[in-house]
């Protein structure tokens, strides 16, 4: 990477991260449609706020924004990352509002719709869907390329939202997703990370969390970031985002990383130390 790309790189990111933490502290301010709507109890029965979601989102896009104007993304990427994170961000907030959370997962939302019920998650899967295949297609390529790029935009909307579970995992996971990425010369992956690490200590301090909005645009944006791969390249994450995915429906990820010894290590730093067992 050029010395130029990697400062524009970079400035793109720390105005990502400076977005996201001012777009935190104004929704905190005068919360959008006031403070109870986005309250939620944590995994300790304490309650936590999903502002950091929209923060995120809003912080991930402005840096997008900056990063097109130092002139080292090409409008194609550049919106196919913002429209992917834009349209994910709204979806997830729609689950976060107006969701019972009486359904999770595909076959909870799938096995309504055969009842002919539409849950707010199904509308979310759609919507997310559809948001992939405009990301997809603004990022170009054959036809062949906008499937797999819009199931990268969709899918990794959707498994990051499976890790945000626990204080600061999604994060973790997107982090170690992105370094991959952008190990491959994707350094786009930089601004949505900034953006989620701006907010990092909120997320681990259990004052806040992603939400569906937060994590599937995250997630998104990632997926969005990765059209620059080869194809192969791409099959490959698409497919391991697929296995994983449907693993979820099968097994639960906390489970397995409370029992792999280094998995736990990392999910745990920096966070909170569980309550002594009474």
């Amino acid at each position: 990477m050029s010395s130029v790309r990697l400062i524009a790189s970079a400035s793109a990111a720390a105005a990502a991260a400076g977005a996201a933490r001012l777009a935190y502290s104004a929704m905190n301010r005068r919360p959008p449609g006031g403070p109870k709507a986005w309250s939620r109890t944590n995994h300790r029965g304490e309650p936590v706020t999903l502002l950091e979601g929209p923060a995120v989102a809003v912080g991930a896009i402005a840096g997008v924004l900056a990063w097109r104007l130092t002139g080292s993304a090409s409008w194609r990427a550049s919106a196919a990352i913002a429209i992917g994170g834009a349209g994910a961000a709204a979806f997830g907030a729609y689950d976060d509002l107006a969701g019972s959370g009486d359904r999770r997962g595909f076959r909870g939302h799938l096995g309504a719709l055969r009842h002919g019920e539409v849950t707010t998650g199904a509308v979310k899967l759609g919507g997310i869907g559809a948001t992939g295949i405009i990301s997809a297609t603004l990022a170009g390529g054959s036809p062949a390329d906008v499937v797999i790029n819009a199931g990268l935009v969709a899918g990794g909307a959707n498994l990051l939202n499976l890790f945000d579970l626990r204080p600061g995992r999604a994060i973790k996971v997107a982090i170690a997703s992105g370094a991959m990425i952008g190990a491959a010369g994707q350094d786009s992956v930089a601004v949505p990370l900034a953006a989620a690490l701006g907010l990092l200590p909120e997320d681990l301090g259990e004052r806040a969390m992603l939400g569906d909005a937060g994590a599937n645009a995250l997630g998104a944006m990632l997926g969005a970031s990765a059209a620059g791969l080869s194809r192969p390249a791409r099959i490959a994450l698409l497919t391991g985002i697929a296995g994983l995915t449907a693993a979820s429906e099968k097994v639960s990820f906390t489970k397995v990383i409370e029992r792999t010894p280094a998995l736990r290590w990392l999910d745990m730093l920096g966070r909170r130390p569980p309550e002594p067992a009474e």
